[in-house]
């Protein structure tokens, strides 16, 4: 049976326009994976041949990528040349491998290594400076809370593992070895190692940012009736896009898009809503007050409605944060996705701050967007053969990383952004 197109994801190459001329950044397949059960495969399928909705975690740290298979049980690390470095593997899911030692010793000399662990289902993950591993797994079902307040389930915590693949311990909601996590969004590290989890429950977000060195994890809570939004703004409706956190900065990025209802002149009745905006509000975690605002452009787009040509206004979403305030956003059009990159010019955009108690974040009272904020576009495109499934990462030096599923393969692909970015602020055509 073919496998059902579900996700889609980059491709392909950048264009950029800068003072000195044209340049471009192509895409550079690195290495494929066959799919299967194998050490050195990906298991994209369940036990009985299903492809369903498998989830692959993606994350790229100095030329090394880390991948979470959730159907296989494992994680794996290898280099940008396709070669399996090592393997944390689940031994009641799979079979002892062959091409890695199982048995590394503290003082042994071994480049390629295999250590056992009961993961159950892998998903996010991150890596900090360190190599240290950070990866989501849901506990067993005996082991699921259910929290009324927030009518939440909790079901997950984040696995710590060291650079040689070891365990070290688990992080919940108080910190090590704490009360499981309701469904995770994100983990993120910092430059100075710290880690951050985002979940989602009904009721809002909750973030966990745990400093170095303190066991517990300072909580910012985001209930749905806090979603900034400025208050001499028209009637609209707040939807939160993404929480993000800065890999070089203690702020959080939050992107929050806007809608308003539309209605039928003639009745006078709501037929729906449509986007009026977005924003993008960052957060200092010592204050927990929004220090700055960026407005998001919509992407343009023609399209026949009703047979007659009109202008549609797209919202963007976010993909990640990367150093010096950059943020890259996406949407997906028919050649594949399109690129925009924001970048914050350093002053405040908030014309009012008040400060927060703790307890929730406050309403913004007016907004200047920065006009001087800088601007970058550019276009993914997306070969039809590669749709099946993917996954991909941005690196806090702005490198586009991904895993693009044919039929047959799972290609280990990157996009060096970063050699753009490092030049200045290029406009992309």
């Amino acid at each position: 049976m073919k496998p059902v197109v579900f996700v889609v994801l980059f491709c392909l190459s950048l264009g950029a326009c800068s003072r000195s001329g044209l340049s471009s950044v192509v895409r550079e397949d690195l290495f494929s994976l066959e799919i299967g059960r194998l050490e050195d495969q990906l298991a994209l399928y369940g036990l009985e041949g299903d492809w369903g909705l498998s989830r692959v975690g993606l994350a790229m740290r100095e030329g090394l990528f880390y991948i979470s298979d959730r159907n296989g049980g494992k994680v794996v690390r290898y280099n940008s040349y396709g070669d399996l470095l090592f393997m944390i593997y689940n031994d009641e899911s799979n079979n002892a491998p062959l091409s890695l030692k199982t048995n590394k010793g503290e003082d042994s000399i071994v480049t390629r290594w295999a250590f056992t662990y009961p993961l159950r289902e892998p998903g996010q993950i991150a890596v900090d400076s360190r190599k240290h591993i950070y990866v989501e797994d849901r506990l067993p079902v005996e082991r699921y809370y259910y929290d009324a307040g927030t009518r939440a389930l909790l079901d997950c915590v984040v696995l710590h593992f060291d650079q040689d693949g070891r365990f070290v311990e688990y992080l919940g909601q108080e910190g090590v070895g704490g009360t499981p996590f309701s469904r995770i969004a994100g983990i993120y590290t910092t430059v100075q190692d710290e880690i951050v989890v985002v979940c989602r429950q009904t009721t809002g977000w909750v973030v966990y940012w745990y400093a170095s060195g303190i066991r517990s994890p300072l909580v910012i809570n985001l209930k749905n009736n806090d979603i900034p939004a400025p208050l001499d703004w028209p009637d609209v409706s707040a939807s939160v896009d993404a929480i993000m956190a800065a890999p070089d900065s203690r702020e959080l990025y939050l992107k929050v898009d806007y809608y308003r209802d539309i209605y039928d002149d003639s009745t006078d009745t709501r037929v729906g809503t449509e986007p009026d905006s977005s924003l993008i509000w960052v957060m200092d975690l010592e204050t927990g007050s929004y220090v700055d605002c960026l407005e998001v452009p919509f992407l343009e787009q023609t399209a026949f409605v009703n047979g007659r040509r009109e202008t549609l206004w797209m919202l963007y979403s976010m993909m990640g944060i990367a150093r010096g305030g950059r943020v890259f956003l996406s949407f997906p059009v028919d050649e594949g996705y399109s690129i925009l990159i924001l970048r914050r010019n350093g002053e405040n955009s908030l014309a009012e701050n008040p400060s927060s108690s703790g307890a929730g974040v406050p309403p913004v009272t007016a907004v200047e967007p920065s006009a001087s904020l800088e601007q970058s576009r550019g276009l993914i495109n997306v070969d039809r053969e590669e749709l099946y499934l993917n996954s991909f990462d941005l690196s806090e030096d702005g490198i586009i990383s991904a895993i693009l599923v044919s039929d047959y393969e799972a290609k280990l692909v990157w996009w060096r952004t970063d050699r753009i970015l490092t030049e200045g602020t290029p406009s992309w055509p």
